[in-house]
């Protein structure tokens, strides 16, 4: 049985059940720009609509007992599980993954899954102390309804890390996944939600261009946002949300610095490179933005590497000797082909690559970047290594640390004190020592400092901080007397 038929979600959009939208968007296969159908287009009206029912669906899905907002998790891990295959075809078409990044994306949104059936079991609060005969109760109440807005380049994985948590802790969930990537993340999260007895209404998925963001973030009966994206769009997500008093999350961009000192293995080194600068050609925000390299092996790192890239093949990712596959459009292709030849204008060395071809660009190293240079500073979100040596250890901790983003970071050596100590003095949210930037154990709180984000985390621990609010609650056997 096929989960994501055409012919159940062409040209409609759901809310718990599929219905035909008055406006559609073609659905392509980014590799080959071949159509896959049509997905419905939702309006600001829309979201209101959707908004108004999920309001009123949630209070009865919290009414349900624990064991049976689970049992919806258990039999959704078993579909996900069962139709995997089929969900990762979706990826590598319709967002361009290899076939090796579409298996783990299926595979940490099964665990997410998997952690969620739990949480409607969890701990729902504490008792606190207080006089004799009084309880004083602090107790997680959902948040009511949480507008998730997620984006192309781990499309099911960054909206189902929202969604499902949302929904397992008692909240409705209306889900703006990125038109781009649909199918593969929102109508593959409604249908494993549809097939698993969510009840209806529960669930909106709403795919849509900037009106139907912009209506999420105003919308009075929307309680939440968690949103992950670009941090411009992320500033305009907060900005909405705090004239409504909405509680918002926001995970952003990064330029993420791995830090290669001199005592580290060459070879090993160059892996960590390669894995963190051009894993899904650089479309992720931890991808190793700033590869900080000591200047006694830079050299020798920065040849290994190049070698490397030059056995890469770029093409269409359903093939499997494929390592390097499309960006999401020709669009961000020229931006990432703008960016490379300033960076070649303003002092930095092209080593290897830098050339565009439709939707794919080469992958690119560009050697001694200085950090004057724009590119030192700019999320790139394409396949380019940007290698950048320094002296120091302080040094490498001033670079790192020299910007206004804060998302990952990571350290490679071979003594393990000296790398935690530099790490310790790094500004991030996320802390890897003998390990490359992009990492994701979905049981982990995830998030970022500054620009990466406004403190907020989500995954793991932070789940239940992000998706409920505190009431406190006392009860009493009889009303007291008060002196007037």
């Amino acid at each position: 049985m096929s989960i994501l038929a055409k012919e159940i979600w062409d040209k409609k959009l759901f809310n718990g059940s599929w219905q035909p939208a008055q406006q559609t968007y073609h659905v392509v296969e980014v590799a080959t720009g071949q159509g896959l159908g049509e997905i419905g287009y939702a309006s600001a009206q829309d979201v209101v609509e959707a908004a108004q029912q999920a309001k009123i669906t949630q209070h009865q899905w919290w009414s349900l007992s624990y064991q049976e907002r689970q049992a919806v998790f258990e039999r959704a891990v078993a579909l996900l599980t069962e139709h995997q295959a089929e969900v990762i075809a979706w990826l590598v078409k319709e967002s361009g993954s290899l076939q090796l990044k579409a298996g783990f994306e299926v595979s940490i949104s099964i665990q997410v899954l998997k952690h969620c059936i739990g949480l409607p079991a969890a701990d729902q609060g504490t008792l606190l102390p207080t006089q004799n005969g009084k309880l004083s109760i602090a107790k997680r109440v959902p948040l009511g309804v949480v507008g998730v807005i997620s984006p192309f380049n781990f499309p099911l994985y960054l909206a189902l890390r929202a969604v499902a948590p949302a929904l397992a802790l008692g909240n409705a969930v209306v889900l703006k996944p990125d038109e781009r990537t649909a199918v593969c993340s929102g109508y593959a999260i409604a249908r494993i939600f549809e097939l698993a007895g969510l009840p209806k209404g529960l669930l909106h998925i709403l795919p849509g261009g900037a009106e139907v963001g912009e209506a999420l973030t105003l919308d009075k009966n929307i309680a939440s946002i968690q949103f992950t994206g670009s941090t411009n769009v992320g500033r305009i997500v907060g900005a909405n949300a705090a004239k409504t008093l909405k509680k918002v999350s926001l995970e952003l961009g990064g330029k993420n610095s791995l830090i290669i000192l001199d005592d580290a293995d060459i070879e090993l080194a160059a892996e960590n490179i390669a894995w963190g600068a051009f894993l899904h050609s650089g479309q992720i925000c931890m991808t190793s933005g700033k590869i900080l390299i000591h200047q006694n092996i830079y050299e020798q790192v920065k040849q290994r590497v190049i070698e490397k890239v030059k056995n890469f093949v770029v093409g269409n990712p359903s093939e499997s000797h494929v390592t390097i596959g499309p960006l999401i459009n020709a669009k961000q292709v020229q931006r990432v082909e703008q960016l490379v030849n300033a960076a070649v204008a303003e002092g930095a060395t092209l080593e290897i690559g830098g050339r565009a071809d439709g939707v794919f660009f080469e992958p690119t190293v560009l050697a001694g970047v200085t950090s004057n240079n724009s590119i030192f500073s700019e999320e790139i979100f394409g396949p380019v290594a940007v290698l950048i040596p320094f002296s120091t250890d302080e040094q490498a901790i001033e670079l790192a640390n020299d910007g206004d983003y804060g998302l990952s970071a990571g350290v490679i050596s071979s003594n393990v004190g000296r790398a935690m100590q530099l790490g310790a003095q790094l500004k991030v949210g996320l802390l890897h020592i003998n390990d490359q930037t992009v990492n994701d154990e979905t049981v982990n709180p995830f998030g970022g400092f500054g620009a990466s984000g406004n403190g907020t985390r989500i995954g793991g621990p932070a789940n239940a901080d992000e998706f409920t609010q505190w009431q406190w609650m006392t009860v009493q056997a009889q009303a007291p007397h008060y002196p007037f």
